[in-house]
Parts: C-alpha cells; sequence; structure tokens
C-alpha cells in the first residue's frame, strides 16, 4: 500500500479538533475510517501500538524560524 499523506493549514483550535476526534477514534470499538485526499483508509489498531513523538526546531535566514511537532503511532494489523 502506498503512503497517503495529506497538508493544509488550519487553526490551532481546528487542529486540536482533528486529534480529539482522532483520539475518540482510537478510544473507541477497536476499528475506524481515516480520510485522506479522496481516499478512505480502514484501520483496526490491536489493543498495544507504537507511539513516537517528535520535535524540531529550524532557522535559516531565508526562510525565518519554524518548529515541528510530530506524532507517529504504528502497529501490526490483526
Amino acid at each position: 500500500m502506498a503512503k497517503e499523506l495529506e497538508a493544509y493549514d488550519m487553526t490551532r483550535d481546528e487542529a486540536a479538533d482533528k486529534l480529539e476526534s482522532l483520539a475518540a477514534d482510537l478510544r473507541g470499538d477497536g476499528s475506524f475510517d481515516v480520510n485522506v485526499n479522496n481516499r478512505t483508509v480502514h484501520l483496526a489498531p490491536p489493543e498495544e501500538i507504537g507511539m513516537e513523538i517528535g520535535v524540531r526546531e529550524m532557522s535559516s535566514l531565508l526562510r525565518g524560524s519554524r518548529e515541528a511537532f510530530t506524532i507517529k503511532l504504528d502497529w501490526k494489523p490483526k
């Protein structure tokens, strides 16, 4: 399966709402759908999953300073 990526700008409140929605799905009955671009992906994570949290600070004379925060969840499907 190919990697799907969707990126867009949103407000902090919209980003928090999106994360809360994903967290609610993750706490749900075990499986849920995620819409990325024009595709719906069905996910069925097990009880134990891997999680990575990363923070990156970047500074460039041409682009200015930027910060990035990433969350990665992964698992082997059942």
